[in-house]
């Protein structure tokens, strides 16, 4: 199943068509953090706002300036390029002050909006999602009204956190490649790209789990045996009256989990693990060969909420506002709303 081939939960709804990124300025992201800085600590927080800068090359930046290694510097994760975001690096400080640090950062190439210490170095992970202004550009005819029309179906029953286009890279070919290394019919040295190739297999076989959830109507149905999330607390727990916790899906208080497949994961069962085997099964890959391409494995929200998407019309074209929890893609929303 390749990216571009995966049903939409709003099938028969027509899109709008268009593009993306025109300019940079068309995708604008903003990290929602997981806690906000102390004001006192060691480690010095900076909040930009970059455009046509990569994040590797911020991080390269202050460690250079505050004399630190790339890895010295901490930040929450990963953002594009080809955009305007707003995100938060750390660095430790060692022998400077508060004001001494501040009067570093004017040398940035960046947008500095704050800067503030805290006790601890930001970490892969540390945020809560992003926020998104997306303009759509060269839509077709009604773009507005089969937008909104669309927009309403998501907010209302979610859509399928689906991994987006970037996982699997330009020619779709990354999970090919992952299921090679992992069959041994393939070697690959630089580590972090194994680990990554490797990575967009596993992410391949939990879109194929979801396309078969949504293809067999079971998307906004919650089986005896899913694994459940909690969308407040983040809570896990298997599904043992399914009536009792659809009542509490239709609310959106909680969603099924799809397997990241691996050996450490935790197994569905029932009706749902049957579903999440049979993938499996029909991938030609053990839980094995897993394990010995150091794969551990986990679960992911299977249903993405999208409770403050918006769409407004502007000079530009057709602008869409939405949060997303961290992890998921803000392609998997555009494509249902472009159908393109």
């Amino acid at each position: 199943m390749e990216p571009e081939k995966l049903p939409y939960i709003t099938e028969g709804l027509e899109g709008t068509g268009g593009k993306v990124r025109e300019k940079t300025g068309h995708f604008i992201v903003e990290e929602i953090p997981l806690y906000e800085p102390s004001g006192k600590g060691q480690h010095f927080y900076v909040n930009i706002t970059k455009e046509g800068v990569a994040t590797r090359d911020v991080q390269l930046e202050l460690a250079k300036l505050f004399k630190l290694p790339a890895h010295g510097v901490g930040a929450a994760g990963l953002k594009d390029k080809h955009a305007v975001t707003t995100q938060t690096f750390s660095v430790l400080l060692k022998g400077m002050t508060e004001e001494e640090a501040k009067e570093k950062l004017k040398s940035l190439p960046v947008k500095v909006n704050w800067a503030k210490l805290h006790a601890n170095k930001l970490r892969r992970g540390h945020l809560l999602g992003n926020r998104f202004t997306i303009t759509i550009t060269q839509a077709g005819p009604g773009a507005l009204g089969k937008a909104e029309a669309i927009a309403e179906k998501l907010r209302e029953g979610g859509l399928p956190n689906y991994y987006g286009e970037q996982r699997f890279g330009s020619s779709g070919e990354n999970w090919k490649k992952g299921l090679e290394l992992i069959q041994r019919k393939a070697n690959e040295r630089n580590r972090w790209l194994r680990k990554f190739l490797i990575s967009s297999y596993q992410s391949h076989l939990c879109n194929l789990y979801l396309v078969r959830r949504v293809e067999r109507g079971l998307f906004n149905t919650i089986l005896k045996g899913d694994i459940a999330k909690k969308h407040d607390t983040g809570g896990i727990f298997i599904v043992e009256d399914e009536k009792l916790e659809q009542e509490r899906f239709d609310r959106k208080e909680l969603s099924f989990t799809a397997p990241m497949y691996g050996p450490g994961m935790r197994r569905a069962g029932g009706p749902s693990g049957e579903l999440e085997e049979g993938i499996l099964e029909q991938s030609g890959v053990t839980l094995e060969q897993l394990g010995k391409a150091k794969v551990e494995g986990t679960r992911r929200m299977g249903r993405l909420l999208v409770p403050d998407l918006e769409v407004k019309q502007s000079k530009d074209g057709l602008v869409l506002k939405f949060s997303l929890p961290k992890g998921s893609f803000a392609t998997t929303v555009l494509r249902e709303v472009m159908k393109a």
